[in-house]
């Protein structure tokens, strides 16, 4: 694991409340990169990427934890075409309120409930969720192998987590460990899990390891499309108004492309299981009530 000490998470979070709407305008409803098998758009390419770790992990009518949801496009897309109740979570209050509103205007807000609040000092009862989703945020979290033991107590048996991450990858040469360093400090990552890492915390909070996929020549585009984008539009001249920390984001367009060429940086999707148990034993879901856990919370 490559760590990166001077992230802090207030930081985090007044990065996402500045920045939502220039990525709502820049790339799309989702944060997160694009899944390529061709000439997709960006947007389809996005898209092909909620439905690939969702055909590993999802099922019809399943209770979702929507760790990082961003500005809700996952959550809203699970809860109408699947059925899902889903709980997002985002430490963005402007997040919230975005993915609030989609959610409404998407007529999902019946399936689909969103919290502003701080994953990894919430507590959730235990057995709550089928399936705990997470596109690219546990990159943001600061203690990773803690998170997991919550998440495996927050699943009912036979759950699953399901996880795109960025990740450390060939870290043997100085120069690469710089690199990832770089891409932290810029994309305000406290730290990067190789594939190993995460397989070995999610052994250690008693889940298995069912799907392992190395996705990082099919999604590194993303980065290329975005720094053509940057150098098209004023959008770097008006983000150095915002700080350092904003124009540092963009500039750095370029860093995270060489980490994923280099081999620094890998992109993963990985879907464990919590153990089943005798089905007799399991406390039934309610399959008829969508009542977010948001709600409850509330």
């Amino acid at each position: 694991m490559i760590d990166c000490p001077t992230i802090r998470k207030r930081s985090i979070r007044f990065h996402y409340d500045l920045v939502t709407p220039f990525y709502r305008l820049f790339w799309g409803r989702h944060l997160h990169h694009g899944l390529w098998n061709g000439d997709e758009t960006p947007r389809q390419a996005q898209q092909q990427l909620t439905d690939a770790l969702a055909g590993e992990a999802v099922r019809v009518g399943d209770r979702l934890l929507d760790v990082g949801c961003g500005m809700g496009g996952s959550s809203i897309h699970l809860a109408r075409e699947l059925g899902c109740c889903v709980t997002g979570i985002t430490l963005s209050s402007v997040q919230q309120r975005w993915a609030t509103g989609a959610a409404w205007l998407g007529r999902a807000n019946r399936r689909a409930d969103f919290l502003c609040a701080d994953i990894e000092s919430l507590d959730l009862p235990t057995s709550s969720f089928d399936v705990i989703w997470s596109i690219e945020c546990t990159e943001h979290l600061f203690d990773k192998p803690a998170f997991f033991q919550k998440a495996a107590d927050w699943l009912r048996p036979g759950g699953r987590v399901a996880i795109c991450a960025w990740l450390a990858g060939n870290t043997d040469s100085a120069e690469n460990v710089q690199l990832v360093k770089k891409v932290c400090e810029a994309f305000l990552c406290p730290s990067l899990g190789s594939m190993a890492d995460y397989q070995s915390w999610m052994q250690d909070a008693g889940l298995c390891l069912k799907v392992c996929h190395d996705w990082t020549d099919r999604v590194a585009r993303t980065w290329e499309i975005c720094q053509q984008r940057v150098e098209r539009s004023r959008v770097r001249s008006v983000a150095s108004w915002f700080g350092k920390e904003t124009a540092d984001f963009l500039d750095h367009f370029s860093t995270i492309l060489r980490a994923y060429r280099s081999g620094a940086m890998r992109y993963g999707a990985l879907v464990f299981e919590k153990p089943p148990v005798v089905k007799d034993s399991i406390t039934s879901p309610e399959e008829t009530d969508c009542v977010t856990l948001a709600t409850r919370l509330r």
